[in-house]
């Protein structure tokens, strides 16, 4: 059986982990956090991402999911800059982050192990494979599914395999092993604020846009609230009140905020282009530690799972491991641009920028919703 090691166990690592088992490759997956699990809020599954899963035999998604409800654009003061009935479009199914974890390690079977507590220090690969050196924190070790259990003393370790899957996040060691002249991560000019409401409101949701900060929810499928906001800031910063910086906008967004047990704050970066290559020898690139981008798509970890389907599709094929590249570093280097210049222009913080941005989004917004329904009525049988 072809060996392959995965490192990193968040959505991306664990995805590959499946994708590659279901090869017939027997997978490590080393996971620097002493547990396994995703932290966050809520995440949009895109219909890409959501095909990948479904061919991948991860079951359970649309019990869990909601499906995304119209959502328009507004001015901080409640007033629509797009209504959601001129966009023409919706959003994509909603769930909580370790929900998508735990359905996809749930997929998981005995040709893959994973170690907790390891963190990956070394690196080096010839023509039969690679060597991955390992630090090990306490001992631990994780199992999910029917997975593989693999307990670790204190100290370090090297692992052999054929192949390395680097899922290590945007800032990865791996990556960095590999490339120390990359520039790494670009701070964006503000952060992000996640949380869950414990509250039901009628609102179907949307975004909000204001000076310098932005505001958007949706509805989970336990009628509970997922919601996310940006302030320019400086990275690093001191904490904010949340509630404060959002206390005169539009309801039901004080309300939410109110009702929100727990708050998540991350200065937000992606990686800048040109991303470097996705494939380096015997080692691959996927997910944030590849193409990090920033929130404004709602794409990362859809990303991430994409790049996993194409991982599979390549080594069921008999393909070269460039073939991966070829597909997916200029799609997601499309998305990491796009999302790119969306948060520079959600982040304008001058007056007279502002306005003509609204003006210009209810325009546009209008004739896309337009256009929309004109493509449903010629795609329509007669």
């Amino acid at each position: 059986m072809r060996t392959a090691i995965v490192v990193g166990a968040g959505i991306g690592g664990v995805t590959a982990a499946v994708a590659l088992e279901q090869c017939g490759w027997q997978v490590t997956v080393l996971e620097r956090s002493a547990e396994l699990g995703e932290v966050g809020a809520g995440i949009s599954v895109w219909p890409g991402a959501a095909a990948v899963l479904e061919e991948l035999g991860v079951e359970g998604v649309a019990k869990a999911a909601r499906l995304g409800e119209a959502a328009g654009m507004r001015r901080w003061d409640g007033r629509w800059i797009v209504e959601a009935a001129e966009l023409g479009i919706e959003l994509p199914v909603m769930l909580h982050r370790a929900q998508l974890h735990q359905l996809i390690t749930d997929r998981l079977g005995p040709a893959v192990t994973i170690h907790t507590g390891a963190t990956v220090t070394g690196l080096t690969q010839d023509a039969d494979g690679v060597t991955v050196t390992a630090t090990r924190v306490g001992s631990g070790g994780a199992a999910s599914g029917e997975a593989g259990a693999g307990g670790l003393e204190p100290g370090s370790a090297e692992y052999r395999a054929e192949l390395v899957v680097a899922a290590d996040g945007i800032r990865s060691g791996i990556r960095g092993l590999l490339a120390p002249e990359y520039q790494g991560p670009r701070y964006s000019g503000y952060t992000a604020y996640r949380g869950i409401a414990e509250l039901e409101v009628e609102d179907s949701g949307g975004e909000t846009w204001g000076r310098g900060q932005r505001f958007g929810f949706a509805k989970l499928i336990d009628g509970r609230i997922y919601w996310y906001a940006t302030a320019n800031r400086e990275p690093g910063g001191a904490d904010d009140d949340v509630k404060t910086l959002f206390a005169n906008w539009h309801e039901p967004i004080p309300a939410l905020l109110a009702a929100t047990p727990n708050v998540l704050r991350n200065d937000i970066y992606d990686l800048p282009t040109p991303l470097l290559p996705f494939v380096h020898g015997r080692v691959l690139l996927l997910g944030d530690a590849a193409h990090a981008m920033t929130p404004n798509m709602g794409r990362g970890a859809c990303s991430a799972i994409e790049d996993a389907g194409a991982l599979a599709r390549v080594l069921r094929a008999g393909k070269d491991l460039t073939a991966y590249d070829a597909e997916r570093r200029p799609a997601t280097t499309k998305l990491v641009k796009r999302s790119h210049q969306i948060g520079v222009l959600g982040q304008l913080d001058s007056k007279f920028a502002c306005t003509l941005r609204d003006a210009v989004l209810s325009v546009g917004g209008k004739t896309a919703g337009l256009l929309a329904k004109r493509r449903k009525v010629e795609q329509s049988p007669v």
